[in-house]
C-alpha cells in the first residue's frame, strides 16, 4: 500500500484530494488531531488513533493535541480534572501505538499573548450564527449554548496555525469548524490545513455512540467484558450500519494482516481473509453465522486493547 492509499484509507472525505497528494510528495510535513481529555478511551477514539498511525507511516510527523482548555469550555470538567485526564489519555494513546510523536497539551498552547491575539482577531470575522452551526455535533448542551463554545471553533481554527501542521484529522462531525479553519486561516497569513475525515461509527446496539448509552467498548474493558459486549452486539444480516462488521473494517484490519474466522469443520471449518471487503463479502452471501463474526472480533479486540491495559497499568 502506497503512502496515499494509506493516508486516505477508511475515511469518508479529503478536502482536498489533490492537496493531500502536494503534502505528501514534500519531504516533510505534519499532522495533528485535538482530542477533548474524557475518563474512556473508546473504540470511538480509535477512528482517528488508527488514521494516524496510517499518516505516520505515511511519512507525516504527528502531533496530538490533548485539548484540557477545549473540554473547559466545552463544560467537561474543571481544569483540574481535565488536566489529570489528559495525562491518563496521553497513556492511553501510546498504548495504542501512539508513541514517538509529538503530544502538546492545549493549555500550554493557548494561554499565550499572540495566541489569544490571533483567537481575537478571528472572532470579529465569524459570526455568532456560524460559530454555532459549527458547534452542532460537537458541542455539549448546545440547546443552550455559552460564550464559551463559540469561542471553542475559533481556539481550534488557531491551534492548527499555531502548531504549524499540513493537516487536521478528525471525524465528520469536525467538518465544520475545519471549514472555518480552511476559510478564514489565510486572512491571518497561514495556509489552508488539509482536512482528513473519518466516520462516525454505530455503538454496539446499532445506533449513535455515547457515554451515557454505555455501547461501546473501551481500553479498560476487560477481556471478559470485551466478550460480552461483543456476544450482545447488534449484528444484523445487512453489512450497512452493522458495528460488529465497522469494528473489523476500521479497528481490525488496519491492525492486522489476516484475519481468521475460527469455527467447527461441521459448520464450514476455518477461514482466513486477508482484507475487509472479502470478509464483507463472505457474510453478505450468508457464509458465516453472525455469532462466528462477534466471537472473531472479541479475540482480536481481547488483542489489541490488552497492550493498552498492560502499558498504563
Amino acid at each position: 500500500m502506497d503512502a496515499y492509499e494509506l493516508a486516505t484509507r477508511n475515511t469518508v472525505e479529503v478536502v482536498t484530494d489533490d492537496e493531500l497528494r502536494e503534502v505528501l510528495a514534500r519531504p516533510t510535513k505534519r499532522v495533528y488531531a485535538g482530542y477533548e481529555p474524557s475518563g474512556e478511551i473508546h473504540l470511538g477514539h480509535l477512528v482517528t488513533v488508527n488514521k494516524l498511525v496510517d499518516l505516520k507511516n505515511s511519512g507525516f510527523d504527528v502531533v496530538v493535541l490533548l485539548a484540557d482548555l477545549h473540554a473547559f469550555l466545552n463544560r467537561k470538567g474543571t481544569m483540574e480534572q481535565v488536566a489529570e485526564l489528559a495525562q491518563y489519555n496521553r497513556r492511553c494513546f501510546e498504548g495504542l501505538g501512539l508513541r514517538d510523536v509529538e503530544y502538546v497539551l492545549g493549555s500550554n498552547l493557548q494561554l499565550d499573548r499572540d495566541y489569544e491575539l490571533m483567537v481575537l482577531r478571528l472572532s470579529q470575522q465569524i459570526t455568532l450564527n456560524r460559530a454555532t452551526r459549527s458547534m452542532d455535533e460537537v458541542g455539549r448542551q448546545m440547546e443552550a449554548p455559552t460564550v464559551s463554545q463559540m469561542i471553542y471553533p475559533i481556539m481550534q481554527m488557531v491551534d492548527i496555525a499555531r502548531l504549524n501542521v499540513d493537516a487536521a484529522v478528525g471525524g465528520i462531525d469536525q467538518r465544520k469548524i475545519h471549514m472555518l479553519a480552511r476559510e478564514h486561516l489565510p486572512t491571518v497569513g497561514y495556509r489552508s490545513p488539509v482536512c482528513i475525515h473519518t466516520p462516525i461509527l454505530n455503538g454496539l446496539d446499532g445506533k449513535k455512540m455515547s457515554s451515557s448509552s454505555g455501547n461501546y467498548i473501551s481500553v479498560a474493558d476487560s477481556e471478559e467484558e470485551i466478550q460480552k459486549k461483543c456476544q450482545k452486539a447488534f449484528c444484523p444480516p445487512e453489512c450497512e450500519e452493522n458495528p460488529i462488521l465497522q469494528i473489523l473494517q476500521y479497528h481490525i484490519f488496519p491492525r492486522v494482516a489476516e484475519v481468521e474466522v475460527r469455527r467447527p469443520a461441521k459448520f464450514g471449518g476455518d477461514r482466513a481473509f486477508r482484507d475487509y471487503h472479502a470478509l464483507e463479502e463472505a457474510y453478505r452471501k450468508g457464509e458465516i453465522h453472525p455469532l462466528d463474526l462477534k466471537k472473531t472480533v472479541a479475540t482480536y479486540l481481547q488483542d489489541i486493547l490488552a497492550g493498552v491495559r498492560d502499558y498504563v497499568g
